[in-house]
């Protein structure tokens, strides 16, 4: 019979300090695609509060895997409905038998083969991970699976070109030679610096359009000024040439002639 959480936690040795036992990330290129998908998410998702990303770091799901020393630690991971809070490593049993919800593993020449193979069954078998992708920084291999029934089946590419996630309700797709995330409808979800660059680049357009709104109402007082001195003009012209006439009919009344 499966045990509980809470069986296994019992037996157990005190393991509140496990630290996470990854190595380094294998280049460059792969730390910088790990801090893109924890910094793009956790942009996006900034607001919220029920989930946990880990990066290069080791979960530790079963007694045998502590004596063995055999530990599996995706370079990322999400798990929702959790506590947004720092941890030292994914521990199952402290966080109620709750495994991954989602793993993306970067591949390079040293792990790919365990990545394919090893590492898919056991987020298929053990972890039972909804969905597993792997993706290569070197030569941009992508690819996706999604637990139906006991087994991962692939993730077909979508009308957009992308792969689809359930679980973070986005797409996933190449961009610039990165990973990246993707809306629903296919747009790119900014980085936290996209994002602040769009916004500069909007308050820059922002205040454009209103400094040219500003030069064009003032364009437009200038030419109504305009058309009221050339109305004011007209209207003073229009005054002498009556005076000009009154007088006229005057002199003509003073010499006996009716000018009407």
């Amino acid at each position: 019979m499966a045990l509980t959480a809470q069986q296994i936690a019992d037996l157990m040795p005190d393991t509140s300090q496990l630290e996470s036992d990854e190595p380094e990330m294998e280049s460059s290129l792969h730390y910088l695609q790990l801090a893109l998908l924890v910094s793009g998410l956790d942009w996006l998702w900034r607001d919220r509060e029920d989930y946990f990303i880990g990066a290069n770091l080791t979960v530790y799901y079963s007694q045998q895997q502590l004596k063995n020393r055999e530990f599996r630690g995706p370079d990322f991971f999400v798990a929702k409905n959790t506590a947004k809070r720092p941890r030292r490593s994914w521990v199952v049993w402290q966080e109620d038998g709750k495994y991954p919800d989602i793993i993306i593993e970067l591949l390079s020449d040293s792990t790919a083969k365990v990545d394919r193979q090893e590492k898919k069954i056991l987020y298929q078998n053990r972890f039972r991970t909804p969905e597993y992708f792997w993706f290569s920084p070197e030569d941009l291999e992508l690819a996706g699976f999604r637990l139906s029934g006991e087994d991962y089946q692939p993730i077909l590419i979508n009308e957009l070109g992308l792969l689809w996630s359930d679980v973070l309700g986005l797409n996933l797709g190449i961009y610039n030679n990165q990973l990246r995330y993707f809306s629903p409808e296919g747009e790119l979800i900014p980085t936290p610096e996209e994002a602040a660059l769009q916004a500069q680049t909007f308050a820059e357009t922002e205040r454009q359009r209103a400094e040219q709104e500003c030069q064009r109402a003032e364009q437009e007082r200038q030419r109504a000024e305009t058309e009221h001195q050339r109305a004011e003009t007209e209207h003073q012209r229009a005054e002498t040439e009556r005076q000009r006439a009154e007088r006229l009919a005057e002199q003509l009344r003073a010499l006996g002639i009716n000018p009407d």
